[in-house]
Formats: C-alpha cells, structure tokens, sequence
C-alpha cells in the first residue's frame, strides 16, 4: 500500500482547491505526491494542471459530480485503476489519522462482494485468477467471459472491520465446463489443465453439490478489540521479518532421519570472497 509523501498547503485566498494526486511511476505505486495547483483568480479558485486545457464548463462539472463546496479540497488521480484506488485510498487514511477522524471505539463491519473474477497482469501479459481459479463466477456475467473477461465478477466476499479484512471466502466452480473454461482463459491448454487438475475435472463428472466457505483470523479481530496497532501484538507466536520465531528458535536444523523419510538432501551453499 502506498503512502502518503508530501503535501502542499492550500491557497488561503482560494474559494475552492482542486489537487492532482500523481503516482511516482507509471508501473509501481510505492508512493504519492501531491502536486500544487496552479494559482488564479478564477471562481474554482487553484486549479491542477488540467485546466489550462478544460473548459468553463468542464470544471464546474467536475466540481458538481463531485458535489464541491467552498471550502473543499478536491483530489483526482489519473493512472491505472489499481494504482488510482491504492493511491486514493492510501492518501484517504492518511488525512483521516491527520485530521483525527478514525474512532477505535467504534467498529465498523461490511461485506465486499462481488469481486472481479480476473485481473490483468502486464507482466504476465493474460489474465489472472483475483482470487484462485477455482471460484464460481456469476450466472449472469458468464456469457462475457469470451468478449469482456475483466467484467465478469466473482462469487467472492471479505468481511472487513475497520478497514481490516478479518476473512475471506467464495463458492467453489462445481461444473466442469465452467472449471475447463477457466483454464483456458488463463491460459491453460486442454492437455496441461487434465494433465495438472485431470483428477478435479473428472470428480466433477460424477456430480458435485454446490459448495462455499470462509476462512477468517481471529488474531485481527482480537487486534481491534485491545486497540493494538499490530498483529504481532496478539499473535501467541509471532515471526520476525526473516520468517523466524524467537520464542521457539524456529526453523530449526533437521536432522538425517527427517530428510532422508522426505527424500530430501541439503547442499552447502559456497561463499565467495571478494578481493
């Protein structure tokens, strides 16, 4: 998630202040910078870059879809949509701890539903499965699986406490033409997805009943009720960054037996001095 970098205070002249928010990059959101606007006297008072091209007529409707005020601080982002929504919203929790309006006495659950079923990866060039490739999509988005895969949504919901996701979940696909299809808009040849999930495919031929569930941590829902500002806070066992525990020293050597009942062999790995 990206945070927040800089910000830029606002024209105490200005009736109203219209900001850009830019990402750093075009490939990667890893931060936020909030640019100035250009300073004028107009009636949207500071303006981004953008309205030295936009009409009268635009501004005030971007300023009415928006429902500005005087008084208001409009920001607009202009990227990707996942890098947009990750800075926006990592720039919308920021000013809510600036301008002290998160209450931790106060708790606050819903529901995120109808997740897209795929999201396009520009380093894998295809789609990708949002949440596993075994998720039922929607009845009624199924025939656009072909012609707009992106617009095909999931039976796939979180639970969220204050804006932590306590759990997840989805219904499972149960037919094995809509499990066939889905490989293959992965990117699945027939051949790969029987030799790899052959025995799924041919259960599925025998008959199985729709089928759902939910996984959620108890470990974050006890976080918000002691206020604690981590995990590690309340985790019985927590690990370090290096994937250690400091309780039970573990990863712990194993020993000849274990390796050998796993067919498994280490091998020394050589250092290399530099002159």
């Amino acid at each position: 998630m990206p945070v927040l970098t800089s910000f830029y205070e606002t024209n105490p002249d200005a009736e109203l202040a219209i900001y850009p928010v830019v990402t750093e990059d075009d490939t990667a959101a890893d931060g936020i910078t909030v640019t100035p606007a250009y300073r004028s006297n107009n009636p949207f008072g500071m303006m981004v870059g953008f309205s030295s091209s936009a009409t009268e007529d635009e501004l005030k409707a971007l300023v009415s879809a928006m429902q500005g005020e005087p008084g208001d601080l409009l920001l607009f982002a202009a990227d990707k949509n996942k890098i947009v929504w990750n800075v926006l919203g990592a720039l919308r929790l920021e000013l809510a701890k600036e301008l002290d309006l998160l209450d931790p006495n106060q708790y606050n659950f819903l529901w995120v539903t109808e997740f897209p079923l795929l999201e396009w990866s520009d380093e894998e060039n295809r789609f990708m499965a949002m949440h596993h490739p075994f998720t039922m999509p929607m009845e009624e988005d199924w025939d656009k699986i072909d012609s707009d895969p992106g617009s095909v949504r999931a039976k796939a919901y979180d639970i969220v406490l204050n804006g932590t996701e306590l759990g997840g979940g989805s219904v499972r696909i149960h037919q094995d033409d809509i499990q066939e299809k889905m490989f293959e808009v992965l990117g699945f040849t027939k051949e790969r997805a029987h030799e790899q999930f052959g025995f799924l495919l041919d259960a599925f031929k025998y008959g199985v009943p729709p089928h759902a569930g939910l996984a959620y941590g108890l470990d974050r829902l006890v976080m918000h009720m002691v206020h604690a500002d981590s995990i590690r806070d309340v985790i019985a066992f927590p690990k370090v960054k290096d994937a250690s525990c400091l309780m039970t020293e573990a990863p712990t050597p194993a020993s000849e037996k274990q390796l050998e009942e796993l067919s498994l062999a280490v091998k020394a790995q050589e250092e290399t001095v530099e002159e």
